[in-house]
């Protein structure tokens, strides 16, 4: 089964300094829920369509290796990124980027499938759901934060 999560929220900053933020890979820590022990393992200085992003993270102190690629690149409106190994059967990751009075739309969009289907879809609401939710709302939290101080790089984590 596919399942879907999007997040829209508007920050007040050029759409160019949004894409810029998004296209500096090492962001992606600093957005990312501590507890995660979320890292990037490699990617390269400058992303662009077919780079490749390895990280590792921990969930409940299992280690999950997980390798992207960005399969389409269109600064500065956005970009899609594609699971090629991880812990899901399919992982698609899309950021648009709009221009708005109020700053820059960012709209995300995850196209998703659990493993372990059709037994996971007991669980799903209570764990992966709840999960993601989390993980997307400090992520929110976090965008707006760095954003809105004027942060376009990767900062320390409070």
């Amino acid at each position: 089964m596919r399942r879907a999560l999007e997040r829209t929220q508007v920050v007040p900053v050029p759409i160019e300094a949004a894409f810029a933020f998004f296209a500096e890979a090492r962001n992606l820590e600093v957005i990312t829920p501590q507890w995660l022990r979320f890292r990037i393992v490699s990617a390269p200085e400058t992303l662009e369509r077919g780079s490749l992003l390895d990280y590792r993270l921990q969930l409940f102190g299992v280690p999950i290796r997980w390798r992207t690629e960005i399969v389409a690149w269109h600064p500065p409106h956005g970009f899609t990124d594609l699971q090629r190994r991880g812990p899901y059967p399919l992982w698609e990751h899309t950021h648009r980027l709009t221009a708005v009075p109020a700053g820059t739309e960012i709209y995300d969009h995850v196209s998703y499938r659990l493993p372990l289907e059709p037994l996971a879809s007991l669980v799903a609401p209570l764990t992966v759901r709840l999960w993601l939710d989390t993980i997307f709302d400090y992520r929110r939290e976090r965008v707006a934060a760095l954003l809105q101080s004027g942060s376009s790089t990767a900062v320390e984590e409070p």
